[in-house]
């Protein structure tokens, strides 16, 4: 064997002794081991903490999910509360920053045999549109669900929002569940369903003009001469009374259709 001929047989082994080796390195599996998400963990609006999956059940419930509705969960995480709707029957998507958490995400919809229904995209909440949601599911600090809540407002009327924990601050909620058992943290849930927009002047023949004042939810104001009280929305359906007779109708654009002691009333906005 010549000298150039064993130089090159020393550096394949050295070579093959060395891939060997890092085979074997504490390093070489932790660099294969799957992406494993840890309660806490930072993420670029809020940190990672996963709803207990009793909670996922209870805001679905709340939020009286259908095969009809198309879902949307806002910051999906592990993917958990997109899947458990996608079980249901309902078309959902997840919108989640952290590139490895959509990843496993995927995985696990795949494992529960939902990907028909269940899809994941790496994007940022501020840049998302979410209007063709009828459910929004949502578990985020009380400081983004304030950035969020004016395009929140802004949705079709009638659309379920719901929040694992934190509120909307002066936006009351209009159901707040807790539950028991062996749930023992992040275990209350708030359901909001975005109202009509109502305040204005109306026009209501054969009763004169109503004028409506709107707190979210809340309606307060005057029909002719008398106070218009008690009223509230939820989505476009509309109660208020006035001089002790109650009024029920329903919003559509610049117009409310409803009765009044069993006879019909319609309210045109100026």
């Amino acid at each position: 064997m010549n000298s150039s001929h064993a130089f090159r047989s020393l550096v394949f082994s050295t070579a093959m002794f060395l891939a060997a080796a890092s085979a074997f390195a504490p390093g070489a599996q932790a660099q294969d081991k799957p992406f494993e998400p840890v309660s806490g963990q930072p993420g670029k609006d809020v940190v990672w903490v996963p709803t207990p999956q009793p909670l996922v059940e209870k805001m679905l419930d709340m939020a009286k999910l259908t095969p009809q509705d198309f879902h949307m969960d806002l910051g999906s995480g592990d993917g958990r509360t997109v899947i458990t709707a996608a079980k249901r029957g309902a078309r959902s998507e997840g919108i989640e920053y952290n590139p490895d958490m959509v990843a496993l995400s995927e995985r696990n919809a795949k494992a529960a045999g939902v990907t028909a229904r269940a899809t994941f995209r790496k994007a940022d909440l501020f840049e998302t549109d979410f209007s063709k949601a009828q459910v929004i599911t949502l578990f985020l600090l009380p400081t983004i669900n304030m950035k969020l809540r004016p395009q929140i407002l802004d949705m079709k009327p009638g659309t379920r929002i719901v929040s694992n924990t934190f509120t909307m601050d002066d936006w009351a909620p209009d159901q707040t569940e807790t539950i028991g058992g062996d749930c023992v943290s992040w275990c209350t849930a708030h359901l909001w369903i975005v109202p009509a927009k109502v305040e204005g002047t109306w026009d209501v023949p054969g009763r004169g003009t109503m004028t409506l004042y709107q707190t979210f939810q809340q309606v307060s104001g005057s029909l002719g001469s008398a106070q218009v009280s008690q009223g509230r929305l939820r989505g476009d359906e509309i109660t208020f009374t006035v001089g002790g007779t109650t009024y029920t109708g329903r919003v559509d654009g610049n117009t409310i259709r409803g009765t009044v002691n069993g006879s019909p009333f319609t309210a045109t906005k100026k």
